[in-house]
């Protein structure tokens, strides 16, 4: 089932009766008779984005920004994510691009729409979901989206598994997900060359129409490696010439997984002792040298099994223990893990 993250709430429209696919490519329709009526607003938020505005008149575009809550949303990244500086600086960027093609409109300029179809790379646990995420309130606050929720999509979400079968899944996606953003994890994997009897195509033709009909109501994000995505656009140039925003998420330093770590156990009302911290950077150092590492999942999953080994700890004491012992983590419950020994995490 697709994962809804809702950030102002879903759409709430119903999918309708799905077209049966036809040899050659297929127009598929995505309106709904139960779909609400058009807002009268020419904000399709149903946003006030401001009076219009005569050659004479001034604007402070900081009052802009804050009323749209475009500041609380860069703010709230800076709080949450982790370094990512350069994943900051290009929402930085096309937030002001946005914020300021809002404001040429209220002056009566010319202005096209921005594309806002994106593709997100990097390796796994680096915050795509969570940009993503923020991505969506950004768009929402500012007009662009009617909801700014979000819909993430897998593979098996989409495409079916025999003839007839893939494009009402797509369509069902893509209605859950108008007025707000759709994201298709790992998009690579729709594309499977030489196989006659993959469907994987024919949702990648329901995307890319409905990236086309739909752009002024959904914003379309692709994620996943670097590479594969590359070699996905090589063989889709469709999709590609619809992407107008690459990020690149790089990869956490360790410091920067060890501060991520921290703030875990900080949420978690936990504390570590400083000959903990020592061994919860020790572990990152040697965690991310091995296979299958995936960034801040992966310092979730260490913590997790290091709370476990010290929920077994405290088990075994015999006599009464206070709030510093259940609360604290300690190096013995992070050093206890195989990778020191030479092992991999699991």
């Amino acid at each position: 089932m697709p994962r809804t993250d809702p950030v102002a709430g879903p759409d709430g429209l119903r999918a309708g009766t799905p077209d049966r696919p036809a040899a050659g490519p297929t127009r598929i329709a995505f309106g709904s008779a139960a779909a609400p009526p058009a807002p009268a607003e020419p904000d399709r938020s149903g946003h006030d984005t401001g009076p219009d505005l005569g050659p004479a008149d001034t604007v402070d575009l900081g009052e802009v920004r804050r009323s749209a809550g475009v500041d609380e949303v860069l703010d709230a990244l800076d709080r949450e994510l982790v370094g990512l500086a350069p994943v900051k600086q290009r929402l930085r960027e096309l937030a002001a691009l946005l914020v300021v093609d809002r404001v040429r409109a209220r002056f009566g300029a010319t202005t096209d729409r921005p594309t806002l179809h994106m593709c997100f790379t990097g390796n796994p646990g680096t915050g795509k979901t969570t940009v993503a995420q923020r991505m969506a309130g950004l768009l929402h606050g500012l007009g662009y989206l009617r909801h700014g929720h979000v819909v993430t999509a897998t593979r098996d979400d989409l495409v079916g598994q025999y003839v007839g079968h893939t494009a009402p899944k797509t369509k069902e996606i893509v209605q859950k997900a108008l007025g707000g953003v759709l994201f298709v994890d790992e998009a690579y994997y729709l594309h499977r060359p030489g196989n006659e009897r993959d469907y994987g195509g024919e949702a990648i033709e329901i995307l890319l129409q409905a990236m086309e009909d739909h752009r002024e109501d959904v914003a379309v994000i692709l994620a996943g490696y670097a590479d594969r995505m590359d070699t996905f656009f090589t063989a889709n140039p469709g999709m590609q010439s619809r992407i107008a925003h690459h990020v690149d998420f790089p990869d956490f330093t360790v410091t920067e997984l060890a501060e991520i770590g921290q703030r875990m156990v900080d949420g978690l009302g936990l504390t570590l002792s400083a000959e903990a911290s020592v061994a919860l950077h020790d572990y990152l150092e040697l965690r991310v040298e091995q296979p299958w590492f995936a960034g801040a999942r992966s310092v979730r999953n260490a913590l997790d099994r290091a709370r476990m080994r010290q929920a077994l700890r405290l088990a075994s004491v015999t006599g009464r223990v206070g709030m510093p012992e259940l609360c604290t983590l300690t190096a013995a419950d992070l050093r206890a893990s195989r990778v020191f020994a030479g092992g991999l995490a699991r």
